[in-house]
């Protein structure tokens, strides 16, 4: 049985004043500017991030993807539509912590709106061209995406050639700091996510593969 579109709308509205834009082909749901939430095809899908990600795969939540141009984006948003429908109380939980993990990536977002991508930490000119071939366009999108998706989007698209250091990067990136100082515990998060994504990642179509160079 599908739910409407109005019915989402309304329940979400029980948790936060809440504003609405077409955003991925769809409705885009934010709370203060950030967006946490998104309306498709009759489908409700949830801003992961931090510990949230590994918890709904874990549940066997299916991750948005949006098809651009020649490329296919797979963008940090989860299917939770099913646990609308069975597990009422948990969809509540994840929702209230998907909206604390919006704002916070607000804030800093908020820093870095005017940078170009390769004004971020171990970040340059090589690594910016090699990511928007990937299909990551700017600073918006890559915090949008996590480190574990662009990674492997990059991976995909410019072949072999990109070994884990560029985990790293993008990890310490998104943080705000060099990638040598990420912990070992952060590192081996970072890993369960990289290998339960491989699982149900899709390369992006039309990107030709192109060698890599992080030196």
């Amino acid at each position: 049985m599908s739910i409407t579109k109005e019915t989402f709308i309304n329940y979400l509205d029980t948790f936060v004043p809440n504003e609405q834009r077409s955003m991925f082909g769809g409705t885009g749901i934010f709370v203060q500017g950030a967006m946490y939430a998104l309306l498709s095809n009759e489908k409700l899908y949830i801003r992961g991030g931090e510990m949230l990600d590994q918890q709904l795969l874990e549940l066997g939540c299916h991750k948005f993807k949006h098809v651009k141009r020649s490329t296919v984006a797979v963008v940090n948003y989860y299917d939770i539509s099913p646990l609308y429908s069975s597990r009422l109380s948990l969809c509540n939980e994840l929702i209230e912590s998907s909206i604390a993990i919006a704002l916070q990536e607000k804030t800093v977002r908020g820093a870095s709106r005017n940078k170009r991508l390769r004004d971020l930490p171990n970040l340059r000119l090589t690594l910016e061209r090699m990511m928007k071939k990937s299909g990551i366009d700017d600073v918006e999108a890559f915090h949008q995406m996590g480190a574990v998706d662009a990674y492997l989007q990059v991976k995909q698209a410019q072949g072999k050639n990109v070994d884990q250091k560029l985990l790293w990067m993008f990890a310490g990136a998104i943080e705000g700091c060099h990638w040598t100082l990420l912990n070992e515990s952060h590192k081996n998060v970072l890993l369960q996510q990289l290998e339960q994504k491989k699982q149900h990642y899709k390369p992006p179509r039309g990107v030709e593969q192109q060698p890599c160079d992080l030196i």
